[in-house]
């Protein structure tokens, strides 16, 4: 079932174009190191919790929307192999262009499928 990682990150609401292009300009470097999938989802419906939502957790402010995104990989090795190679790839280097969310406040980690309806 792979292996997926998982990131929430708070993007203000007139960068989304923006984190877009970023997003599909970045895609192509992780699929050259491996990544089967890479999906980008704009909140939609975001409702506020009592002790806690997706806002709340990325300190999210009124003028920003989150970010729900993950990476689908073949196997935590390849992940972990591609950190290195993506990070040094000289198209990850784009001192142009500024990165279009506040990346101290993302939330992101690894994550071994346990269910999937998906057949492989």
């Amino acid at each position: 079932m792979g292996y997926v990682q998982g990131f929430v990150i708070p993007v203000p609401v007139a960068n989304r174009e923006a984190y877009r292009d970023m997003a599909a300009r970045t895609a192509p470097v992780f699929q050259d190191y491996g990544a089967e999938r890479i999906v980008e989802c704009w909140g939609d419906a975001l409702p506020d919790g009592q002790v806690t939502d997706f806002h709340k957790a990325v300190k999210a402010e009124a003028t920003e929307n989150v970010v729900f995104s993950w990476i689908v990989w073949p196997d935590k090795a390849t992940c972990d192999a591609a950190h290195d190679k993506i990070w040094s790839d000289p198209r990850m280097m784009t001192p142009d262009r500024a990165i279009p969310f506040d990346g101290k406040r993302m939330i992101y980690g690894g994550f071994v499928p346990i269910f999937d309806t998906q057949v492989v």
